[in-house]
């Protein structure tokens, strides 16, 4: 059977005001129209620019070129807009077939799943027309715009650039979803603190909530069901497309995001000659660095990139707790965060608390700081025998290796992995030229006093090399020997 929904997906032309961005989308299904209006709304002015709109506007469709003929754009687009739309929304459907539909993960009918497993047609894109729009903006490269969700990485990563002296610009996205109640906590601080600190509230998680529930091939759409959503997996860069406005007002230079290192080895990348990224394209190096490139083309000059790349979550929670404890604080990080009188707390029992919990526990640190609950650590053992976790192994065997260093009575064995505790580097993940260079060795310095040293992954085996190496570039007799 086929994955088509649609007859096509049409989004109208956005409509610009004083501190509101809105577009309507319509779902042609069966000779019949359902439409949603897409909203964005701002608490200061912003600038009327009309590029800014279309982009913002846009980014929810890339996740739907598997299931309808045709999107179409009820305006024009710049060439350049076009080719991103297309770059993503073909990446993204390998992945969506992968990571979705082949594999299987009970949200698409048994019966729509393809019996071959081979790419799928896409959508053809139909803007109104094709028209060049120049675009006149000025980026300062001290100032950054880090994106906020009260996880551990943005955090982290917003005093590594405070200490560093950049003009921080905390921007909080608040979707409308599940994912707000994690970042109430510390958008409260921020807003009492951090002068500079912007939200911007939209309804994006109904939107694809309101599309998916008219798709016939989906089922259990809009029930809970931690870490996995039913279709979507492109809607990072709509968080900092919203914020276009605003880094336009301000000048800003960078857009850093909380991505931290995921170990390559063991993972081909590719699934019946599917290339794809594990459902997590849009938080990785690859996409930084696409979208570096094209903003640069598009004319704004930006900058994408994440300052916590080259550590684990690990030596996250150890720097974040020991340097920045009121920071520390903030931090919820789980899937099904609620409300407990006035404050938000974790779970302590998904799959991201149990990552959590066995980083703190490692590093000494005390999860009640955060809001766990002493039942939450007491039953973690329990939780961690059975596979509910989500950690590279080996960071995973030397958490548990720490823990049971720690506390001789701790019921798992771990496995010590002296890389985990390391900077890592390797041509997929983790490039010696991600950070910019005027912020690389300042934050290899801090990192150092949490750390114990640098390591580069040559074929399958972690190399030590200096900071001098992993400034400059990969040593050309580490590069000899792993082309050999």
């Amino acid at each position: 059977m086929s994955l088509l929904c649609f007859d096509y997906i049409l989004v109208e032309k956005p409509r610009v005001g004083l501190r509101q961005v809105k577009a309507r989308y319509v779902l042609g299904i069966e000779g019949e129209e359902l439409s949603y209006e897409l909203i964005h709304s701002y608490e200061e002015k912003i600038p009327e620019v009309e590029v800014y709109a279309k982009l913002m506007s846009i980014v929810p469709a890339i996740n739907y070129g598997l299931f309808t003929p045709e999107i179409r754009f009820d305006f024009s687009l710049d060439p350049r807009d076009l080719e991103f739309f297309r770059d993503m929304m073909e990446i993204t459907a390998n992945d969506i077939l992968v990571n979705r539909i082949y594999t299987r993960t009970g949200f698409v009918r048994e019966e729509f799943i393809p019996k071959k497993i081979t790419p799928q047609p896409l959508a053809e894109v139909v803007p109104e027309s094709i028209e060049e729009e120049p675009l006149e903006f000025e980026p300062d490269y001290n100032r950054c715009a880090v994106m906020l969700s009260g996880g551990k990485e943005s955090l982290l990563t917003y005093g590594l650039m405070k200490e560093l002296g950049c003009e921080v610009y905390p921007f909080f996205y608040n979707e409308s979803g599940g994912h707000w109640r994690v970042a109430i906590p510390a958008y409260r601080w921020f807003r009492e603190n951090e002068p500079k600190t912007k939200r911007v509230w939209s309804n994006a998680d109904r939107l694809y909530t309101f599309i998916e529930k008219n798709m016939k091939i989906l089922q259990n759409v809009g029930k809970p069901r931690a870490e996995v959503y039913p279709i979507r997996l492109f809607f990072f860069e709509g968080y900092a497309f919203a914020f276009l406005p605003l880094i336009h007002k301000y000048g800003v230079g960078n857009i850093i995001f909380g991505n931290e290192y995921d170990d390559p080895r063991g993972l081909t990348y590719e699934f019946h000659g599917i290339p794809h990224y594990y459902a997590t394209y849009d938080q990785s190096q690859a996409f930084e660095k696409y979208m570096t490139s094209w903003f640069e083309e598009r004319g704004f000059g930006i900058r994408q990139w994440s300052a916590v790349r080259p550590i684990t979550g690990l030596i996250v929670e150890r720097i974040l707790h020991n340097r920045y404890p009121e920071l520390f604080k903030l931090q919820r990080s789980c899937h099904s965060v609620h409300k407990e009188g006035d404050d938000y707390v974790p779970c302590g029992r998904c799959f991201k608390c149990n990552g959590v919990l066995t980083f703190l526990l490692a590093n000494g640190i005390d999860p009640t700081i955060i809001k766990y609950k002493p039942e939450h650590i007491e039953t973690l053992p329990e939780r961690l025998k059975n596979g509910l976790v989500r950690l590279d192994r080996d960071e995973l065997e030397q958490s548990l290796y720490l823990i049971k260093q720690r506390n001789p009575d701790f019921p798992l064995e771990g496995k010590p992995h002296w890389h985990v505790e390391m900077l890592h580097f390797d041509d997929r993940n983790s490039h010696f030229d991600n950070i910019p260079p005027e912020f690389r060795e300042r934050l290899y310095r801090i990192y150092e006093g949490y750390t114990k040293g640098y390591v580069y992954l040559k074929g399958d085996e972690w190399v030590r090399i200096t900071r001098e190496e992993a400034l400059n570039g990969v040593p050309e007799e580490i590069e000899n020997e792993a082309a050999e």
